[in-house]
């Protein structure tokens, strides 16, 4: 699975708070960016809910 995080992010941080093993604030950008180019299996399921919580549905999930 990969995480990818659009153009569209407001950068208010919340999957950085929900799934830091995944997201970081990039201070540069002002917007999270994704640590993994494949996510480990067992943070599945909360990189899921961060790209279902996100504001700006900025965050795709690919399979």
């Amino acid at each position: 699975m990969k995480a990818i995080i659009s153009k569209v992010c407001m950068g208010d941080r919340n999957c950085n708070k929900l799934c830091p093993e995944v997201f970081e604030y990039d201070e540069d950008q002002l917007v999270s960016i994704v640590k993994h180019d494949v996510i480990p299996k067992h943070l599945e399921a909360i990189v899921r809910q961060a790209a279902a919580e996100c504001g700006a549905n900025a965050i795709t999930i690919e399979e």
